[in-house]
């Protein structure tokens, strides 16, 4: 499964950069994150519980952060494990622009695996609970940077 989208952060692109690279600003955006623990400056690990359809599940798993270009963007993969729910696994490369406003564009191209009892779901399902799921995620954090300091 493939998504695409952009969002208009009012922050300046160094605020929104590292923002980007913030546990703490991430786990509180990442819908369903209870846990999330920097482990270098470019591995992460998560804990969250998400309800995809008919299945309930907390998913543990690793993120990789790669071809960074600071502040431009960078490379975010990750697989995590769900138990009896299944598993999930993709990745995204995140841009940053400067907006004409002062403020910065992010666009980000991702995709997604999962395997188990959520393949079973169907992909219409999944595609647009992963769609919201975004949508959440870069709605919180659009306020939450753009609150600034």
């Amino acid at each position: 499964m493939d998504m695409e989208g952009e969002y208009a952060i009012p922050a300046p692109r160094a605020r929104v950069w590292d923002a980007l690279n913030d546990a703490a600003i991430l786990r509180l955006c990442i819908p369903g994150c209870e846990e999330l623990e920097k482990l270098s400056d470019t591995e992460l690990t998560a804990r969250l519980k998400l309800k995809i359809g008919p299945v309930s599940a907390k998913f543990s798993g690793k993120v990789t952060l790669s071809e960074i270009d600071a502040p431009n963007g960078y490379r975010i993969t990750g697989e995590g494990q769900g138990g009896a729910a299944g598993f999930g696994k993709g990745g995204a490369i995140v841009f940053l622009t400067d907006a004409p406003d002062g403020g910065t564009m992010l666009r980000y191209k991702a995709e997604a695996i999962v395997g188990g009892k959520l393949a079973q779901l169907g992909a219409r399902l999944i595609q647009g609970t992963a769609a919201k799921l975004a949508d959440e995620f870069f709605a919180a954090f659009a306020r939450t940077v753009g609150e600034g300091p």
